[in-house]
């Protein structure tokens, strides 16, 4: 009489399967030797100056390896670094000691950057699919559809020039901000205009470059209600004085 030999299959295919569901630019955050870091560099120095240009790529990218996502997980590494930075800096600012700076990175890396990704990625992921797919075609291929880790790419790129704005341009432009004036309040709002515009409209471009999506154009509905609000704050709400307190518990 044989033995049953699948309890080992069966606990190790769990785990297998898990594993792959992690997005592969995740399961890679550990092969530092491997990833192109000068790759990395140019696509955020392109995502300020010429975001179209790095979304050009994503087609040679599905040829070669049949997946829209990115799968060097540098760019991420970049990202964390740059917190860690301005982490330091607004610590220095603000006084904080060696373990509340640590803790002020953690937040921005976790919280500002991974959380806030994953849930914006779930929703274009989500929204995309159901929303946003041309019809099926003989033209169209079997596989058109969203990926979620191409979905948390977007949310990457269309974060670092937000992250340039509100945790670096408004680091220098602090005294400024908060001045009791018109014209500060007039350059601090129009600081988180133009990040969460420029955030909006890096979004727009990542799903735009997908042929298989129709209708992206909605993607850019939030900026009427973010102009919206930019016109009615110039008429006396500083949007840094209510956001930093908040931000930094100060």
């Amino acid at each position: 009489m044989d033995l049953p030999t699948y309890n080992g299959a069966a606990t190790t295919r769990p785990a297998s399967s898990l594993s792959h569901r992690v997005p592969i630019i995740f399961r890679r955050l550990h092969r530092f030797q491997q990833m192109d870091f000068e790759l990395a560099a140019w696509q955020l120095t392109y995502l300020c100056l010429a975001p179209k240009r790095v979304y050009r790529n994503v087609y040679f990218h599905k040829q070669t390896k049949n997946t829209w996502a990115r799968d060097d997980p540098a760019i991420l590494v970049l990202i964390g670094a740059c917190l860690c930075v301005s982490a330091v800096a607004w610590s220095v600012v603000y006084s904080y000691g060696v373990l509340d700076a640590i803790k002020l990175a953690l937040f921005m890396i976790l919280r500002d950057y991974l959380l806030t990704g994953i849930i914006i990625a779930t929703i274009l992921w989500f929204t995309s699919n159901r929303l946003l797919l041309a019809p099926p075609s003989h033209s169209t291929p079997a596989d058109s559809s969203v990926e979620w880790a191409y979905a948390f790419d977007v949310h990457t790129n269309a974060f670092f020039p937000l992250y340039l704005a509100l945790y670096l341009a408004q680091l220098f432009l602090l005294p400024v901000v908060l001045k009791d004036n018109w014209v500060c309040l007039w350059v601090g709002n129009t600081l988180y205009l133009a990040a969460f515009a420029q955030y909006t409209y890096g979004i727009y471009l990542g799903l735009n470059a997908l042929p298989f999506l129709v209708r992206s154009e909605l993607l850019l509905s939030p900026l009427l209600p973010l102009f919206t609000a930019y016109i009615i704050s110039l008429l006396g709400f500083n949007v840094a004085k209510h956001v930093l307190p908040a931000y930094f518990g100060s």
